[in-house]
């Protein structure tokens, strides 16, 4: 399928993405580099067709990094959702640096975790209101436990066609298993390796290499 951008240049542009200032550890706010993203996004378009004139929702969005990729390959509208009222600020700056109209993304803070799942009608406020889903959530240390899974399962309620998330190759036959529980599909697109930098007081390291799936979870039936 046709992309608007080859896949070194839309990894270009994305290096011009800035980052967070001072990322907070209970919030695991990790950068999502530039390379992982442009390979996301990239086989989200060529592959499956999923971005291009799509209504798209970014999980987490952070700075930013993956609403931008969507919309520089045609996303119809993203809208981000994040709970770090400093990272939504830096999104803002990262959209306006790139020249991103006003009208093609939307920022609602919030929860993803705690986001309302039923409205008055007993249905999820944003229930099948994205063509798709995309996120890089956080992987779930002790203090986050599961939060990577809550994330998906927002994202299985909101999106019509697929899920696009980012989970460690460690946790591939929990996360598999769950999906078949919910009955969806999930396939592992690509094994990527997570180049950690030095975020905290407590890594000893100058890096940490990562082995993370990109996962697609999706459902057997056209899409509405």
């Amino acid at each position: 399928m046709t992309c608007r951008l080859k896949l070194n240049q839309l990894q270009s542009h994305l290096q011009g993405v800035e980052a967070f200032d001072t990322p907070k550890v209970l919030l695991e706010q990790y950068p999502t580099s530039a390379n992982i993203a442009a390979c996301m996004l990239h086989t989200m378009q060529t592959s499956f067709h999923d971005l291009e004139d799509r209504q798209v929702a970014d999980l987490g969005c952070g700075c930013g990094v993956l609403s931008i990729g969507a919309l520089m390959l045609g996303a119809h509208h993203v809208k981000g959702f994040e709970i770090d009222p400093e990272a939504g600020q830096i999104y803002m700056t990262n959209m306006a640096e790139f020249d991103m109209d006003a009208s093609d993304f939307e920022l609602i803070e919030c929860d993803v975790t705690a986001m309302a799942l039923a409205s008055d009608e007993g249905q999820h406020v944003y229930a099948k209101a994205f063509d798709t889903v995309i996120m890089n959530p956080p992987f779930g240390t002790k203090h986050n436990k599961g939060i990577d899974m809550t994330f998906v399962q927002q994202g299985l309620a909101m999106a019509k066609t697929a899920v696009y998330s980012l989970h460690k190759t460690a946790t591939r036959e929990h996360i598999l298993k769950k999906a078949r529980d919910w009955g969806v599909k999930a396939e592992v697109l690509a094994e990527l390796r997570y180049d950690l930098p030095a975020t905290y007081k407590h890594h000893k390291k100058p890096s940490v290499d990562i082995q993370v799936d990109f996962i697609r979870f999706s459902f057997d039936r056209p899409r509405e």
